[in-house]
């Protein structure tokens, strides 16, 4: 199989993903057909103005066959993460990262980052949707499969042995029918009893079925140069081959039954992972299949990144915060800083001409929201993750910025927290967008401003771009960032 990077949002020619693919131009437009069914690339007109452009807007993709030798249109990869498409392993890294082609350990690291942030769902991603069809994600499949071995060991079924005089539950029934008892004072004793005791079943079908499994994973996964890339240890425990356990219908015929009377949540996903396995009975090598590990909204990955990272107060209690006055009658102890958002009030007319009102459910929701204690100088510090790539130098076009929506509503939330800042004696107030970089330090990167919103008091809205890298460390780690790297 042949293993390439491709970078998010990079825009490339037809003849560039000739060179990646290294294939003909009737197979290459078969790969860029099937990589845009399932939505993870895009085609937009080839202009001068697109080939510098590192953001995507819906309103310049191009919904248009693929044609051979294509030279009218760019193509752009919207995802993060790894794709396996007609035999191909594609290593798609994001977009911040510029000075690196081949960035293996940046991507193993997002990979993790990947794998903590959708822990939280309950849920195998067994099939690719689309708009025209479904696909069987055979890598999502074995990732799971392998991850899950290393959390909770193999698949076991436990028998139930008798045996005299052991450590287990006593069986009184048996014991008193079925051994020698002695009369002592008309009462009975027992020079043995037997007992039950629960063995795990090493030679259990389903426990032999899922090692050889994990060790047929292993080896593909291996040889597809995917299993260092998530630094997985390979599961090698098996010597049996698939079918030392029948043909495939029978195997899923055990595994139906064995489904009818397992109760166990974690060993029903397992049965239903190698159960969509057998079925499928397809390779990562396959040229029809399709499989990806990742994600099409990777700026939602980093909004995640920075609100555990920069300790993130907006859902807590207001009576939990510190703060330089205590509550007062406004705000309640229970109430939260997003609670206490004004929300719009629309006034409507009956026919009469009286008047009635009705709260919306829907306001602003910042990002992040922190408070600090330096010195018993407080501060309120507002933030903003956004995945964007800003160019703002002196000799350059302005590019890759947040929008004017994003500008706005950020100096709203500051409207929004006026009442209860002053209220509470805070003594200052900054505002920031958080953008990622491939670089190791914090880079301040300036502000934007609107006049507008100065002669309202507001503040500017600095720019800071955090080392991509060190976020995710602390992530993975569940460690907390200091405001005072941001040099606010």
């Amino acid at each position: 199989m042949i293993s390439k990077f491709v970078r998010e949002q990079k825009r490339y020619s037809y003849d560039n993903l000739r060179d990646i693919f290294e294939c003909t131009s009737e197979k290459l437009v078969v790969i860029i057909r099937k990589l845009k069914e399932y939505g993870v690339l895009k085609s937009v007109k080839a202009t001068n103005v697109q080939s510098n452009m590192s953001d995507l807007i819906n309103e310049e993709i191009e919904v248009s066959d693929v044609q051979v030798e294509d030279n009218e249109h760019l193509y752009v990869f919207t995802f993060v993460g790894v794709i396996v498409v007609a035999g191909y392993i594609l290593k798609c890294y994001p977009k911040y990262i510029n000075n690196n082609n081949a960035p293996v350990n940046e991507l193993r690291k997002i990979i993790k980052v990947l794998e903590k942030y959708s822990s939280t769902e309950q849920i195998i991603h067994m099939y690719n949707d689309s708009e025209e069809s479904s696909s069987f994600n055979l890598l999502s499949v074995m990732i799971y499969l392998l991850n899950d071995y290393y959390e909770n060991g193999a698949y076991t079924n436990t028998q139930d042995i008798i045996e005299y005089n052991g450590m287990g539950e006593i069986l009184w029934d048996k014991t008193i029918n079925e051994t020698f008892t002695l009369l002592i004072d008309n009462r009975p004793y027992y020079t043995e009893i037997l007992t039950r005791k629960k063995v795990m079943d090493d030679f259990d079908y389903f426990k032999r079925l899922h090692e050889c499994i994990l060790s047929i994973i292993t080896y593909e996964l291996r040889k597809s140069d995917i299993l260092d890339l998530f630094e997985i240890m390979p599961v090698e425990i098996s010597d049996e081959e698939l079918s030392d356990f029948g043909d495939n219908e029978y195997i899923k015929y055990r595994i139906e039954n064995e489904l009818n009377i397992q109760f166990n949540t974690r060993k029903q996903f397992v049965l239903k992972a190698i159960y969509a396995y057998i079925t499928h009975n397809i390779k990562l090598s396959s040229t029809d299949g399709f499989s990806m590990f990742g994600t099409n909204s990777f700026n939602l990955v980093w909004e995640r990144v920075c609100s555990e990272v920069i300790d993130n107060k907006l859902y807590n209690t207001l009576g939990t915060l510190k703060l330089p006055v205590t509550l007062n009658s406004i705000y309640k102890y229970n109430d939260t800083l997003i609670s206490i958002i004004e929300k719009p009030m629309w006034i409507g007319k009956n026919i009469e001409g009286s008047t009635f009102n009705k709260i919306s459910k829907d306001t602003l929701i910042p990002d992040l929201i922190s408070i600090y204690d330096r010195d018993n100088m407080f501060g309120f510090i507002i933030f903003d993750a956004k995945y964007y790539m800003i160019q703002l130098e002196s000799d350059k076009e302005l590019r890759g910025q947040p929008g004017i929506a994003d500008i706005t509503k950020q100096y709203l939330y500051q409207l929004a927290y006026k009442n209860f800042i002053d209220l509470h004696q805070i003594n200052e107030v900054k505002n920031c967008f958080l953008l990622p970089t491939e670089r190791k330090d914090v880079v301040d990167k300036g502000y934007v401003t609107m006049k507008m919103f100065d002669e309202l008091g507001l503040q500017n809205i600095q720019l800071r771009q955090l080392p991509a890298d060190k976020m995710y460390e602390y992530y993975i780690n569940g460690d907390m960032m200091s405001i005072s790297e941001l040099n606010l």
